[in-house]
C-alpha cells in the first residue's frame, strides 16, 4: 500500500513532506522509517521479536510499503534484495512471505531511511541522500553500497557522523 504524504511547516518555516501511513496499514517497514512513541507498538518490535520475524519471513506487503517509502521502481528495488524483477512482479499483491534473506534485507534499508529521515529531517532530502554519490561512501551511492551488511554499516556510520557534524 502506499503512503500518502501531508506538508508541513518545519523549524525553519520551510515546507515539508512527511510521510504518514494509511490507517490500515502498520508493520516493521513503517516502524522503521517512522518510528513510534507508542509503547505498544515498541514493545512489538524489540530486536528479539524482530529476529524472530525476519526468520519467519515478513509478509510480502513489507516489501511493497518500503517500496512505496522509497519511491523507488520496482526493476531497482529487486535487485537490491536479491530477488528477480520476475518474482517481484508475480509474487505482488499476493499474500504470502518474504524468505528469510529478504526480509532481512528489506528491514535493512528500512532502518537506513529511518535513520536519513532523522538526519535530513523529511523524506525529500533522505531520499535525495541515499540515492546520490557519497564522497564519504567513495563516491557510492548510500541504496546500492547498502546490499551487503558491511556496506549498510558503513551507510549508518556516515549518517551518525553528519547527524553529529563529525562529516569526513
Amino acid at each position: 500500500m502506499r503512503n500518502s504524504a501531508s506538508a508541513h511547516k518545519s523549524s525553519l518555516g520551510r515546507k515539508q513532506r512527511v510521510l504518514k501511513p494509511k490507517a490500515s496499514r502498520s508493520g516493521v517497514v513503517l516502524f522503521c522509517v517512522q518510528g513510534s512513541k507508542e509503547s505498544r507498538e515498541a514493545k512489538a518490535y524489540t530486536p528479539s521479536k524482530l529476529v524472530e520475524m525476519l526468520q519467519a519471513g515478513l509478509p510480502f506487503a513489507e516489501l511493497q510499503d518500503l517500496q512505496s517509502s522509497l519511491a523507488i521502481p520496482s526493476e531497482r528495488l529487486a535487485p537490491m534484495l536479491g530477488i528477480s524483477k520476475a518474482t517481484f512482479h508475480r509474487r505482488k499483491g499476493r499474500a504470502g512471505k518474504l524468505p528469510p534473506a529478504v526480509s532481512d534485507r528489506v528491514l535493512r534499508y528500512a532502518r537506513l531511511l529511518g535513520q536519513a529521515l532523522k538526519v535530513f529531517n523529511g523524506p525529500d532530502a533522505a531520499k535525495l541522500w541515499l540515492n546520490a554519490p557519497q564522497i564519504g561512501l567513495g563516491g557510492a551511492v548510500p541504496l546500492d553500497y547498502a546490499r551487503t551488511e558491511l556496506g549498510a554499516r558503513e551507510v549508518e556510520n556516515l549518517l551518525g557522523r553528519i547527524e553529529f557534524g563529525v562529516y569526513s
